[in-house]
């Protein structure tokens, strides 16, 4: 069920008076929203319902059971069923098709004849989100710094809570089980904060990611007709799509999210405006960013041994970060390309001081620069496209430049705006504080933009894929 779908639209205006309703029965109000999540996800396929709550009753027993022995051995061969189970369940769903045909493939370069398994694997949706989701909660009560969930019902609904189930942000216990746990109570700022970001997000969805990514995917779809200025527009192009694309969904998220009474993490945090590698991974799929941090960059070593282990750690964190996304090499080579950036900047930063204005503006142009071409790593379909890109991109112009050019900076530049508005006041929810009648016309030219300028066909968010 898409966000931006009339089908959500009738589920949520069913679902939520009776949510609403049910404020002074906690527990019942919890079955509600469990019951609307496992509908929201079923609506894609009941099969998927069917691996969610499985893995979900797994790993709630399994919590359990770490949490009631004090025997290291047994502790460590629970976690490590977990693991298996919810690594188990990603692998097969996710990387099968990939390995499979790699290995073929390796096999058939040295002249052996092999044929493919004929198996179709559905990568069923949010797997990525709800596995790692479920990982950290294991590892977290593993290491003692969260007690076992104590009902079922709370830890599923931690699992399968709907605004974030599909796309993140990739929650932790320590923070959202607190909130299923315990009565909510919704607050007048807290709807109107949850209205912003939902409009917000909408805005950026089907107004600016939609528009722009007939410009992407005309070139990326055929980018051998292509050439100079008509490649670095495509590049420019999905870099905005796929943040418009993907931070669109965790406003929409978040404010779905506040409008239940819950508040969900910041997942980006104007991420282009970023001066360094490193301060676009704090920035950029912040619940993701830091996962990786804390349960396998620090678990590896960190930057606790020697400049070798750290940069080991390092492209093995970024690399294993890019294979997340997707079964594919040029997601590997956009992890790998990450990990470069940050152990080159690594050693640069450390001999800088704060920079002033114009310097950290230079700084943060050369990021975005290196920003746009690792989004061409990443959105290429092949290492012959990525080769394209990068031997024929130049000043040339063509009879569609002016149009990429136009439908580009028509849709960038109103996300900018307020986006420099966010930069300049430090604040993510400064579009709801400005003055009454400006924020009123601001607010009606975002809606008004939704309804006449949406993009006419419906499109998932990106990030379901992964």
């Amino acid at each position: 069920m898409l966000f931006n779908s009339f089908v959500f639209l009738g589920f949520f205006a069913a679902f939520y008076p009776v949510y609403l309703l049910l404020q002074r029965a906690h527990r019942v109000q919890n079955y509600w929203l469990l019951a609307a999540s496992y509908v929201f996800y079923g609506y894609w396929d009941v099969r998927f319902l069917l691996l969610l709550i499985g893995s979900t009753t797994a790993d709630y027993f399994i919590g359990r059971a770490i949490g009631t022995t004090e025997r290291p051995a047994v502790r460590k061969r629970l976690l490590a069923a977990s693991l298996a189970v919810n690594l188990g369940v990603l692998g097969f769903f996710k990387y099968f098709n990939f390995f499979e045909a790699s290995f073929v493939g390796l096999l058939r370069s040295f002249g052996i004849a092999a044929d493919p398994i004929a198996l179709s694997v559905v990568l069923p949706v949010g797997v990525s989100f709800y596995t790692f989701q479920s990982i950290g909660y294991i590892v977290d009560v593993y290491r003692g710094h969260v007690a076992p969930i104590r009902r079922l019902d709370d830890y599923a609904l931690f699992v399968a809570f709907f605004p974030q189930l599909m796309a993140g942000p990739i929650e932790r216990a320590p923070r959202l089980i607190p909130q299923v746990a315990s009565p909510r109570r919704i607050e007048a700022d807290q709807v109107h904060a949850g209205l912003a970001l939902i409009l917000l997000g909408f805005f950026k969805k089907v107004v600016v990611a939609d528009n722009v990514a007939a410009v992407a995917d005309a070139v990326f779809n055929h980018h051998e007709q292509y050439r100079g200025m008509d490649l670095a527009l495509a590049a420019l192009a999905f870099t905005v799509q796929i943040y418009g694309d993907f931070s669109g969904y965790s406003d929409i998220a978040r404010g779905l999210a506040k409008l239940l009474g819950f508040e969900l993490m910041v997942n980006f945090k104007l991420p282009y405006f970023a001066a360094s590698p490193s301060e676009f991974w704090q920035r950029w799929h912040i619940s993701l960013s830091t996962w990786l941090r804390d349960y396998l960059y620090i678990p590896l070593g960190g930057n606790r041994g020697s400049e070798q282990r750290t940069i080991r750690n390092l492209m093995l964190t970024m690399i294993l970060g890019g294979l997340w996304h997707g079964a594919a090499w040029n997601f590997v080579l956009w992890g790998a390309f990450h990990g470069v950036l940050l152990v080159l900047y690594r050693r640069f930063d450390r001999a800088q001081v704060e920079p002033v204005w114009p310097a950290r503006m230079a700084r943060v142009v050369l990021m975005f620069g290196l920003t746009l071409i690792g989004w061409v790593l990443f959105r290429a379909t092949s290492f012959e496209q990525i080769a394209h890109f990068f031997s024929h991109a130049g000043i040339e112009r063509s009879a569609d430049t002016a149009w990429f050019a136009e439908r580009v900076l028509w849709c960038a530049l109103p996300l900018f705006a307020i986006e420099a508005l966010q930069h300049v006041r430090g604040d993510l929810l400064a579009l709801a504080k400005v003055w009454l009648p400006l924020r009123v016309g601001v607010y009606s030219a975002m809606f008004l933009a939704i309804v006449v300028f949406a993009a006419r066909e419906q499109t998932e968010f990106i990030y379901f894929q992964f």
